[in-house]
């Protein structure tokens, strides 16, 4: 069973994540906070598979409740609902331990998904700010014409780093390429190694921005 608090100052809200989320028979909603102080004071004190926190809330914020969570070593997924999509807030929720980011107008349709991601100990970004992302890139010109070290990439590694793009696990990698997911993890370390990314998150916002070269 995946324990999950759910924590947003929008009782409606709050209904249609757990309507939601309760149609998984593994999922279970043990507790709801309308703000951020009431989840720090009930994750302190319970085991939670899984925190969905409102970035914007009374009391801690989702980011600050974060940031807590990660300097207290408490074993809790975070996943934020925001309605930012621009690429240095998602980077600065990831930095702050955040696993899963997903976009308040489409949760009802990301969060399951979301869940299941970060229970396998991998990032989730909604697709829309994954879309968002992308353009912004191109228009920005943040991705290059050229990347010398994809050059670098074994033609697997180039596989991994495609459905990575698609938001894929590496449970779904490892099915859709008839190999283990330990044998995924490990094409995941060796194209950090070879394209210089530190961190998780940062091999999918990479895999994002390049996902037309992939």
């Amino acid at each position: 069973m995946i324990k999950i608090l759910i924590a947003d100052d929008h009782p409606i809200f709050r209904a249609g994540l757990r309507q939601v989320l309760e149609k998984n028979e593994r999922c279970q909603i043990v507790h709801e906070s309308d703000d951020g102080d009431d989840a720090l004071r009930f994750l302190s004190q319970n085991e939670i598979d899984v925190a969905v926190l409102d970035i914007q809330m009374p009391g801690l914020n989702g980011l600050v409740l974060a940031r807590t969570l990660k300097e207290k070593k408490l074993p809790v997924r975070v996943i934020i609902l925001t309605m930012h999509k621009q690429e240095d807030m998602v980077d600065e929720a990831f930095k702050l331990g955040v696993q899963g980011y997903v976009l308040k107008e489409n949760a009802v349709l990301d969060i399951l998904q979301a869940v299941n991601a970060v229970m396998q100990g991998e990032y989730y970004i909604s697709p829309q700010i994954s879309s968002y992302i992308i353009k912004q890139a191109k228009k920005e010109q943040i991705v290059r014409p050229e990347f010398p070290a994809l050059k670098e990439l074994t033609d697997t590694e180039r596989k991994v780093l495609k459905l990575i793009s698609m938001n894929q696990t590496s449970k779904d990698i490892g099915d859709e390429l008839h190999i283990s997911s330990r044998t995924v993890d490990n094409h995941r370390t060796n194209i950090c190694a070879k394209l210089a990314l530190h961190g998780p998150h940062k091999l999918l916002l990479f895999a994002l921005e390049n996902k037309d070269k992939l």
